[in-house]
């Protein structure tokens, strides 16, 4: 698919970012973490007043994906702990395995290289077999193991996967 516009969100997006997770998180996760994770996780990551906040960190990016004018999906990306993090990599439904991820792929590790981050890590749930596919095809492979107690009684049990960067 080539005609994926990707450009930084500006703080005018935050509300489409934060209506985009939503449909996506209750689309994707029902299966995978209980229904109070999936709010509690909506509400500590995907308020537009926080993603505003991210969106003046310096060492944090939002960039979306378009198709004909139509916002179908999201990657964010930190600094953290010294490595470069994709912290969340979502596609609408409707639009998944069409090469939209792939594309914001690419487009977050040419910002890893130009910062000279030998690899790229991000965190998936070890239930979400469809992302952890996608990741490996992508040339992700699974670093380590990470249980992190969130609070109000859940916890992230996820996979830490890495790709290189390369030249």
């Amino acid at each position: 698919m080539t005609d994926i516009e990707i450009r930084p969100a500006g703080q005018e997006d935050a509300p489409l970012i934060a209506r985009l997770a939503r449909e996506i998180w209750w689309n994707a996760y029902p299966d995978i973490i209980p229904d109070g994770q999936i709010e509690f996780m909506l509400a500590n990551r995907y308020d537009p007043a926080r993603l505003c906040d991210d969106m003046i960190d310096p060492e944090k990016w939002i960039d979306m994906a378009f198709l004909a004018g139509q916002f179908i999906g999201f990657a964010a990306c930190e600094i953290s702990k010294g490595e470069y993090k994709l912290d969340k990599l979502y596609v609408h439904p409707d639009r998944q395995q069409q090469g939209v991820g792939g594309a914001l792929i690419r487009h977050v590790l040419e910002r890893a290289r130009k910062l000279a981050y030998p690899a790229m890590i991000l965190a998936v749930n070890r239930r979400n077999e469809k992302a952890i596919a996608a990741y490996t095809k992508l040339g992700f492979t699974v670093r380590e193991t990470l249980v992190t107690d969130i609070g109000h009684g859940f916890v992230m049990d996820d996979y830490i996967m890495e790709l290189r960067v390369g030249g």
